[in-house]
């Protein structure tokens, strides 16, 4: 048989390579975690916490803008995020009246928005579904209450959080959610501005011009 030039595998020096290679990764990440300070996550809870990431998620809450949490609440009560919601842990009534959402629209709002938190299994489809950015998920965890039942159902008071608490647990979608519902604003006051140049313009055109006054009247 004729010998092709190719290199023969050394059977000797591969033997165990992976072996090795595997074991000295996990000596380094061993060792590593007494020294380096990315592997140190273990804290002196509660008096210590470690910051939440910017991706971290645990319940909902609800958005507003403003002072007024019930008057600045971005939600319409469409409830889509009710019907979305897989254990059905939402519930809401809209209101019989309306106020003007952030482009000055009046819309519907939640006279009763309650979520049941021992329910809610943090999917965030609520989120996903919500098309006015009106419900967003909080990083925070240290709900244990002694009552079961009333103590993690949550009604639209306590699930109201500021616009600024959204900025500061999740910057960059709350930096991007305001560009969005900033330029629809602008867009939305423009068309408005537009609409009542046409209309005056319309009136002048159909005002009557004066007749002239004869002489010797």
């Amino acid at each position: 048989m004729l010998d092709s030039g190719a290199p023969k595998p050394k059977l000797l020096e591969m033997f165990g390579e992976g072996i090795v290679k595997g074991m000295a990764e996990t000596a380094k990440n061993f060792f590593g975690s007494y020294v380096s300070e990315e592997r140190l996550t273990t804290v002196q809870y509660p008096e210590e916490r470690i910051p939440q990431i910017e991706n971290a998620r645990q319940f909902p809450f609800l958005v507003y803008d403003g002072d007024d949490w019930h008057g600045g609440m971005r939600c319409v009560a469409c409830q889509i995020c009710e019907k979305e919601c897989p254990p059905k842990c939402i519930y809401i009534e809209k209101s019989k009246d309306k106020k003007p959402d952030y482009v000055g629209k009046p819309q519907f709002y939640p006279a009763t928005f309650d979520i049941d938190v021992s329910v809610c299994m943090s999917c965030q489809i609520c989120v996903e579904v919500c098309p006015f950015e009106a419900i967003k998920m909080d990083t925070e965890y240290e709900l244990s209450t002694t009552d079961r039942f009333g103590g993690l159902l949550l009604d639209k008071q306590k699930l109201a959080r500021p616009n600024s608490h959204f900025h500061k647990i999740h910057p960059t979608e709350a930096t991007e959610v305001d560009t969005r519902l900033a330029a629809e604003k602008a867009k939305a006051e423009a068309k408005a501005k537009a609409d009542a140049e046409a209309k005056a313009k319309a009136a002048a055109a159909s005002k009557p011009a004066p007749q002239p006054v004869a002489a010797g009247a």
